[in-house]
């Protein structure tokens, strides 16, 4: 069966492809702006759809495999930094502190228009960092893209102490539920197991 991975992240490809299958990426085209009154778990799983939903418009078949994440610190969504002093104000709110990490993925089938969504949480707690290694953090760039300002499955995961939950979640695509969902809409995985 054909897949298409509704997104442009490197880090969602390279989970995609811990599954073994092939599968093609298209990337969606969507206001990702939160609407008024939006919960970070409305808003991930609204955006989610929107993103699956746009790209089976553009195919006749095939499963459609989109996804939307969010960082969450005392219950407001902090986005991707606009520039480096940005991202040290972010990693400096998020230092010694548990933030919560929100996930939304669908998989659409591209034939019928159906789909169906799930929302993942998870919870990271961050040691102290000092702000020498914020500045030098930043500095290598990593930071930049990434919702939060940090890569748990990069460079910033050395200041991530503790992970409960989904830590492929974190990273940006709940494998177990990926593999659910996949599996509903009628698509065989491989047996071997999936790191999450």
């Amino acid at each position: 069966m054909k897949l298409i991975l509704a997104s442009s992240s490197p880090r969602r490809k390279e989970l995609l492809a811990r599954f073994g299958l092939a599968f093609d990426v298209d990337v969606p085209d969507v206001d990702e702006s939160l609407l008024p009154g939006e919960d970070p778990r409305t808003h991930v799983g609204r955006l989610a759809a929107g993103k699956a939903e746009e790209v089976a418009g553009r195919h006749g078949e095939g499963l459609v495999i989109a996804a939307d994440t969010v960082v969450v610190l005392d219950g407001r969504i902090i986005g991707k930094p606009r520039d480096k002093a940005d991202a040290r104000r972010m990693l400096g709110e998020l230092s010694g502190r548990t933030h919560r990490v929100y996930t939304g993925v669908t998989v659409a089938d591209a034939s019928s228009g159906t789909g169906s969504t799930r929302v993942v949480r998870s919870s990271v707690t961050m040691s102290e960092i000092d702000p020498g290694e914020i500045a030098r953090y930043v500095d290598t760039g990593e930071p930049l893209d990434k919702a939060g300002s940090y890569a748990v499955q990069g460079l910033g995961g050395r200041f991530v102490s503790r992970v409960e939950g989904s830590l492929s979640n974190v990273i940006g695509l709940p494998l177990d539920e990926l593999r659910e969902l996949l599996a509903d809409a009628g698509c065989d995985l491989p047996s071997a197991e999936i790191p999450s």
